[in-house]
């Protein structure tokens, strides 16, 4: 059932399914654009599918588009959400509400709108911040949490400030991001060359220039995008000190944590074991840090055998 207002625009500019590069076969024939208001913002979503409702959660600096390869299949067991969340590709950017804590309720109320009580989610890098917080303030709302290639300030031990050559490399752009101002001077006009070294370096097979160009586009033609794609990380104090909180209140939900064995590895459930009492784990061999992409088939596969007594249901 959907409760959707019919009085919503249609998206159709960049960023829709109408206007994004190389989606696969027949997508269209399933997949829709359209804008949800949940009262407090206006949210991008694509959806279609049958059965139970499964929401996806993108990761920095992606859309609602990393999960392109995963949709089709998914579409065939359950009703897919992919959602650009606040701040991202062509959803409301406004000032703040990017502490996780606001993320969470923004999509509960995305699912309210689209007749969904209860779901499953799937939640990569800042994605898999939300789907935490998500689990911990509203557990009556999940039935089961896929996790994917983070780590979440708060319950993650933090990184020392002088750590290794290889840490550094790959967190460093956590105290560049949380800065004030100069990080939007310093990237406008630059994007191809910071976002393009972002999903370069992460990356242990490389995503398609096409997908890549798409991201850095997103981000460079509006400088309310570029300074959205910031407040995740200028919110962490905020996220910090719910997550210390959080973590008094001890997951119970199934929790599948999805490390690529070229990033983050087995530290996903080490995290999530931090915070939660039934983890299962999976690192993807020859994966970095955006398995959708990278390993579509193998990240599939998890998907459906974990979510498999969910869609049972």
């Amino acid at each position: 059932m959907s409760l959707l207002p019919t009085h919503l625009p249609t998206p159709e500019g960049p960023g829709s399914v109408s206007q994004v590069p190389n989606l696969p076969a027949r997508f269209t024939e399933t997949f829709t654009s359209r804008y949800v208001d949940t009262g407090d913002l206006r949210l991008h979503a694509v959806t279609g599918g049958e059965g139970p409702p499964l929401l996806l959660l993108a990761g920095w600096p992606q859309t609602w588009y990393a999960w392109r390869l995963l949709m089709p299949s998914l579409a065939q067991d359950f009703q897919v959400v992919a959602v650009d969340p606040r701040g991202v590709g062509l959803s409301d950017k406004p000032l703040g509400g990017y502490d996780t804590g606001t993320l969470a309720r923004d999509m509960v109320a995305l699912m309210d709108s689209l007749g969904h009580q209860r779901f499953a989610l799937v939640g990569h890098d800042v994605g898999m911040w939300t789907g935490y917080a998500l689990a911990a303030d509203h557990p009556d709302r999940l039935d089961r949490l896929v996790v994917a290639e983070a780590a979440i300030p708060g319950l993650s031990p933090s990184p020392p400030l002088f750590g290794g050559q290889e840490a550094n490399d790959r967190l460093w752009h956590f105290a560049f991001n949380r800065l004030t101002d100069v990080n939007e001077q310093l990237v406008s006009g630059r994007e191809q060359l910071y976002f393009g070294r972002q999903f370069a370096t992460k990356s242990a097979k490389p995503l398609p220039d096409y997908a890549v160009q798409h991201y850095v586009d997103t981000l460079a033609a509006d400088p309310e995008a570029l300074r959205s794609s910031f407040e995740f990380y200028r919110a962490l104090d905020t996220t910090i000190a719910q997550n210390q909180k959080r973590r008094t209140r001890r997951l119970s939900l199934p929790v599948l944590a999805i490390g690529g064995a070229e990033n983050m590895g087995t530290s996903v459930g080490e995290t999530m074991k931090l915070g939660a009492d039934d983890v299962e784990s999976l690192v993807l061999p020859e994966c970095g840090h955006y398995p959708a992409e990278e390993a579509p088939e193998a990240i599939l596969s998890a998907l459906t055998a974990f979510l498999a007594p969910y869609r049972d249901r």
